[in-house]
């Protein structure tokens, strides 16, 4: 929809420093902002030609902009997508690509540990469509087909799962997925682009909230999703129609993030084993959960399809639930938040907040036990990070 320069090379930094708008007649070097809800045409056979789709051109910015292109673009070089499409939020991003690609009848197939809006789009929005989702646990990922209905449309999930920190085998789920003729959808928003790339295993449609690590930095909402064409251009016009359409300013923010992305998830990740090994040895920790510690259950999954382990740290503070929300109360330096991959180090308790609507088994069902607590390991020197949790600890 507008005209993008790709870099020759095929290195992560380079495209995501070297993929870029083209030049103006000012010859600016970095991408300037098009903040404009519309766009022109030089005449009426222009105009026409261009809403039939005869030419590539933007036409209006809920439908395309070329800030909202060059993100898009960018991410789909990441991922090794043919196409893609940007979002106001992440959930926007899910909630588009699902709905565009389900029909009435459908049973989607998805990982029990899914993000809290996720889970109530299955179980409470999508069953009025007579759109119904079976969970598996994942543990169970090595029989899941039993799951599997005639009418199974999707199989879905994330990984590492928020907020219990999983890890489910991409190469395996990507082998049922295609045995069993099924859209591949994977939520990547935990491991980033950088970290894990799930179409090389499989997956047709990654989607992410670009909130999360993409912006990094706490800033802006943001979703998209990138895979097959086909598939895109569905939730393209499913978008078009339904207007979930990402701002042009969050776009360049965006872009502008992903140029440093590959740097700031090193660090993070850095920090974040740093901080696990501190967790793992501490008296009142009970258990810690992060991909890249050899006590993770699927550790040797994990060093398979991820270069790093990822910003976040899942541990259980002895005590319950007071143990937990003691702990927050004593956090100094750390941000109490509900976001996640920010340059600032962020502990949330979801036993007492995000899922706190939850009976014991239901919040048992996904993982999350009384004490658990999620930490979104930033970008802080590492040692005050830990300076700040050993006081809460102790």
């Amino acid at each position: 929809m507008s005209h993008i320069h790709h870099p020759k090379s095929e290195n992560f930094e380079t495209l995501a420093v070297r993929t870029q708008t083209e030049r103006s007649q000012f010859d600016e070097h970095s991408t300037p902002l098009y903040l404009t809800s519309s766009f022109v045409f030089e005449d009426a056979e222009d105009m026409r030609a261009s809403f039939a789709e005869e030419k590539e051109k933007n036409l209006y910015s809920r439908f395309s902009n070329p800030n909202v292109t060059e993100f898009v673009n960018k991410i789909a070089k990441m991922e090794g997508a043919e196409s893609g499409y940007a979002f106001a939020t992440g959930m926007a991003a899910i909630y588009s690509t699902l709905a565009a690609l389900l029909s009435a009848g459908d049973h989607i197939l998805s990982c029990q540990s899914v993000f809290g809006s996720t889970h109530t789009l299955f179980t409470k929005y999508f069953p009025k469509w007579t759109i119904n989702t079976t969970y598996f646990k994942a543990e169970e990922e090595n029989d899941i087909e039993k799951y599997i209905q005639p009418n199974t449309k999707i199989l879905y999930l994330e990984t590492p799962t928020n907020p219990a920190i999983e890890v489910l085998d991409l190469e395996l789920m990507g082998k049922i997925a295609k045995k069993h003729n099924l859209l591949f959808i994977v939520d990547n928003c935990f491991a980033t682009p950088y970290l894990q790339q799930p179409i090389k295993f499989g997956a047709d449609i990654v989607v992410h909230s670009a909130t999360k690590l993409i912006d990094g930095q706490g800033r802006v909402l943001g979703g998209v999703a990138v895979g097959c064409e086909d598939l895109i251009r569905e939730i393209y016009l499913f978008a078009r129609n339904t207007g979930p359409a990402m701002s042009p300013f969050n776009a360049w923010v965006l872009s502008k993030s992903l140029e440093t992305l590959a740097i700031r998830v090193e660090k993070h990740c850095e920090n974040a084993v740093k901080v696990a090994e501190f967790l793992e040895n501490h008296p009142n920790v009970e258990l810690v959960k992060y991909p890249f510690l050899p006590s993770h259950p699927n550790y040797e999954t994990a060093k398979k399809q991820m270069k790093l382990g990822g910003n976040i740290v899942a541990f259980e503070v002895k005590g319950g639930i007071e143990g937990g929300r003691n702990f927050l109360n004593r956090i100094k330096m750390c941000s109490l938040s509900a976001n996640l991959g920010d340059t600032r180090t962020i502990v949330t308790h979801p036993a007492s907040t995000t899922h706190s609507k939850l009976s014991d088994d239901e919040r048992n069902e996904v993982g999350i036990t009384p004490g658990l607590v999620r930490c979104s390991v930033g970008l802080e020197n590492v040692e005050d990070i830990i300076a700040d949790l050993k006081q809460a600890l102790d």
